[in-house]
């Protein structure tokens, strides 16, 4: 009886234990088509997952938008696709189905009835994106949401000055960054921009180098444009190393090389020479004045001592072949090679006999202001041919031309201005040295129409006063010129005094 029972009973737990592993059969064929518990494709769990849900879950988390915010402030959407982004997603798919089909069935099912988990299925994340493209969505999203620090501002109309503003503005490399990484981030659908404190722009020359460069934009012509502060060094320019005709101004070099010629005060007869030619910019005494720099009545060869005098103070593209209204002789050079003719950016048609550089004369013009302070390059160039004293006779003298109504119309009246001006039929032009409460100054300005045979004053004039004056508001912010009426300069413009 008892081994009835036992009999019985074996029988019933071989049924009971065949039932079992009949049902786990029947489970683990079910579970045939999903993905085993611990897979892993691209860093999105999806194991028990079927291929379907699978692929749906993976595509789901890496196409959807990545919202972008500035801030707290929700600023775009930025969609995988239209940055190039793909994701294998079969490939990774496929991938894990074939390491979990590598595995022997039977032991996979023996693990399965068991209760055991599976060995780990990990497929890295395999995509790609066009970075390019991202580049120019971030530099879209950027454009639309930076505030750019706004520099200070020289208001032409009335000189008024208003101040630069800070900025907040996009880390575009480390956006670009955050940006990637959530391309390939699963659960990371969000980044935040990195932004920038951008501290206003300081009060410097660029801002007048601006205000100056849209004014010029109404010129129809070349402008050549040399300012510098004398305080600090620092500079305007405007094709300011372009060759030019150097016109009367090249007046102020003979200043130079005269003084350097004589051993004595001058006599009442080159005082005379040095005023027609600062005021009156007389041809004919600045004529004469070559003959004391060459020491002989020759003007030809003062005209080439000068030339050689100004390529020793550094001014080596001016140049001076021909005496003023002399005619071109065979034994002396007509013109002379510079690195600024020989191959020029802009040609302005330039007189072939007498040329110079905004450059050349803004220099010049900021040694003679040292020299006559007792510093800078002339004294150390011409030790015991050029002295202090000279220096600022020169800058005396110039003060006195009241003729030019350039530089001198933009400024303040009383401002003293150390000028000279020069003009062709197509070419006007002024450089001197402004010394304003605010800060002394060098300025250089051309206008110039080469392709015409004929420049207006009417036209190119206010271009130059307007120049002057918002050169003169700059360095003096505090009490800027609003300018001299119109009435004012209809008188003045009655008594121009022309020259050439």
């Amino acid at each position: 009886m008892l081994k009835i029972l036992r009999r019985i009973l074996l029988i019933a737990l071989l049924l009971v234990g065949a039932a079992f592993l009949l049902y786990q059969g029947f489970l683990f064929w079910r579970a045939m088509d999903k993905l085993p518990a611990s897979t892993v494709i691209a860093h999105v769990p999806v194991g028990g997952m079927t291929l379907d849900a699978a692929r749906e879950a993976i595509n789901e988390r890496y196409l959807s938008p990545i919202i972008v915010y500035n801030g707290e402030v929700r600023a775009a959407e930025l969609v995988p696709q239209d940055v190039g982004f793909s994701i294998d997603t079969e490939g990774m798919i496929a991938d894990a189905r074939a390491e979990w089909d590598r595995q022997e069935l039977w032991w996979r099912y023996a693990e399965f009835v068991i209760g055991r988990s599976p060995s780990p299925i990990v497929v890295p994340i395999r995509a790609r994106h066009d970075d390019a493209a991202l580049t120019k969505q971030l530099a879209l999203i950027a454009d639309f949401i930076d505030k750019p620090a706004r520099g200070p501002q020289l208001l032409v109309d009335n000189g008024t000055i208003i101040e630069g503003q800070p900025g907040l503005v996009t880390d575009r490399d480390a956006s670009l960054f955050r940006l990637r990484s959530a391309l390939y981030s699963p659960n990371e659908r969000q980044v935040s921009l990195t932004l920038i404190d951008e501290p206003a722009p300081e009060w410097d020359l660029r801002v007048l180098q601006e205000v100056i460069e849209k004014q010029l934009t109404a010129f129809d012509g070349f402008a050549s444009v040399f300012i510098l502060d004398l305080q600090t060094g620092e500079e305007v320019r405007i094709n300011s190393d372009v060759a030019v005709s150097a016109l009367s101004i090249m007046k102020i070099a003979i200043f130079v090389e005269a003084y350097r010629a004589l051993d004595n005060p001058p006599t009442d007869f080159e005082k005379e020479l040095f005023l027609s030619t600062a005021t009156a910019s007389s041809n004919h005494s600045a004529n004469l004045l070559l003959h004391l720099i060459a020491g002989e009545e020759n003007t030809y060869e003062g005209a080439e001592q000068l030339t050689n005098g100004m390529r020793e103070m550094g001014m080596v593209n001016s140049f001076m072949a021909i005496p003023y209204d002399a005619p071109i002789v065979a034994n002396r050079p007509s013109t002379y090679s510079t690195p600024a003719n020989e191959n020029p950016s802009i040609d302005t048609r330039p007189d072939t006999t007498m040329q110079t550089t905004a450059e050349d004369i803004g220099g010049l013009l900021a040694n003679l202001y040292y020299c006559a302070k007792g510093e800078g390059g002339l004294l150390a160039i011409y030790p015991g041919e050029l002295t202090q004293e000279e220096c600022q006779a020169i800058v005396d003298l110039m003060i006195l031309n009241v003729e030019g109504n350039l530089i001198r119309f933009g400024v303040p009246d009383g401002t003293p201005v150390s000028h000279k001006h020069g003009w062709s039929f197509n070419e006007h032009g002024d450089a001197g040295i402004v010394y304003s409460p605010g800060g002394d100054f060098v300025i250089y300005i051309l206008l110039a129409q080469p392709e015409s045979d004929w420049l207006s004053s009417e036209y190119s004039f206010p271009f130059m006063w307007e120049i002057s004056r918002a050169a003169y508001n700059y360095f003096n912010p505090d009490k800027p010129f609003e300018g001299h009426s119109k009435e004012e300069l209809e008188r003045r413009e009655e008594i121009r005094a022309g020259g050439n």
